[in-house]
């Protein structure tokens, strides 16, 4: 993948930063997600809430069913999962219904789609290009999504804004100061917040294209968007370095241009630019922390049942009965644990 970057680069000059990362992460013959195994397992590169703990996705089960209540229970009632990767939201979600929606899975990586097709049996698993144009009405979950997303790098220099391409220099893959495209200095002086100069905005313009696509396609539901991140103020602290990050293997990985292909990239997702959009476009959206919106849907009542069943199973002899709900216990406490998955955030925006 290095060297194909390289060759395209050496063929028509530096190429701005997302479409190096649309290649690194989604190019057909070397992406890091469209070739190789499933990333979002125990054995691959990293694990989300739903791979943590099952009680994610029967939680937002309970979300769409009450979204199915508010339409009025139309028979059209669809759901539309994007970056489905192993199927772990999907299925306690499906579980958690009451009734059997048509089910739409779309997914980069060829390896999940496979899995995904045995999994489910019944839903339409395709490509994002195969995504649903038509009118949908129901409820689009995103999970992990928009910070993977290509996104440009703007830096905040003392007379305006720079982007950062990626060239080649003594055969090797480095960051070069470019000026500063329209799109680019529109969304950063619209959405990029206070920075100081030096600071470092990663520009997510495809990640805002992705909401507005889905929000015109979206004729009556809600669009459901959770991932790291926040708004443009809380994420001012972050840009002495900026928030552009890879992982491998459940670990922090080399710089994003040393092995392409290889890792993850990712960077945390500015909300302000998503709220903005989302209301732009016709739909009432706010914001909630992820523990909060679960809570709110009754997962940390259930949690208390929980641990009052563990202090009864410790007064008896069933060992291994206590070991699975207090394993159970520890799964949900961290996808609610306010310093970690807990501190995620959901975007939710409804047709009125």
């Amino acid at each position: 993948m290095k060297r194909r970057i390289t060759e395209e680069i050496e063929a028509g000059g530096p190429i701005p930063f997302e479409r190096f990362m649309e290649l690194a992460l989604y190019d057909a013959e070397g992406g890091f997600f469209a070739t190789g195994p499933l990333r979002s397992e125990k054995g691959g590169d990293f694990l989300t809430s739903p791979e943590i703990s099952s009680a994610f996705g029967t939680t937002i089960g309970r979300y769409v069913e009450d979204e199915f209540e508010r339409l009025g229970r139309p028979d059209d009632f669809t759901i539309v999962e994007f970056g489905a990767g192993s199927g772990s939201l999907l299925e306690p979600l499906l579980d958690a219904l009451s009734f059997d929606p048509p089910v739409v899975v779309v997914e980069a990586s060829p390896a999940a789609r496979r899995s995904l097709t045995a999994r489910f049996p019944d839903a339409m698993v395709v490509t994002p290009a195969e995504a649903p144009h038509d009118n949908i009405r129901g409820v689009v979950v995103a999970n992990e999504l928009a910070d993977n997303l290509p996104m440009a790098l703007a830096v905040r220099g003392g007379t305006g804004w720079t982007e950062r391409w990626v060239g080649v220099e003594d055969g090797g893959l480095v960051l070069v100061s470019v000026p500063a495209r329209d799109d680019v200095l529109g969304w950063v002086e619209q959405w990029g917040g206070d920075v100081s100069e030096g600071g470092i905005v990663e520009v997510q313009l495809e990640a805002g294209r992705w909401l507005e696509h889905m929000a015109a396609r979206l004729s009556q539901g809600s669009i459901v968007v959770i991932d790291y991140g926040d708004t443009a103020d809380l994420l001012a602290p972050r840009r002495s370095t900026g928030t552009l990050r890879t992982y491998r293997a459940h670990h922090l990985g080399p710089h994003p241009l040393d092995e392409p292909g290889a890792t993850d990239i990712t960077a945390d997702v500015n909300f302000t630019a998503l709220l903005a959009i989302g209301r732009e476009a016709g739909l009432h959206c706010e914001l909630v922390r992820q523990d909060d919106f679960l809570t709110g849907l009754g997962l940390r009542d259930w949690l208390a049942g929980l641990r009052a069943a563990e202090l009864d199973l410790a007064r008896g002899d069933d060992t291994m009965r206590r070991l699975e709900v207090r394993n159970t216990v520890t799964e949900v406490e961290t996808i609610l644990h306010p310093r970690g998955l807990g501190d995620f955030r959901v975007l939710l925006c409804r047709t009125i």
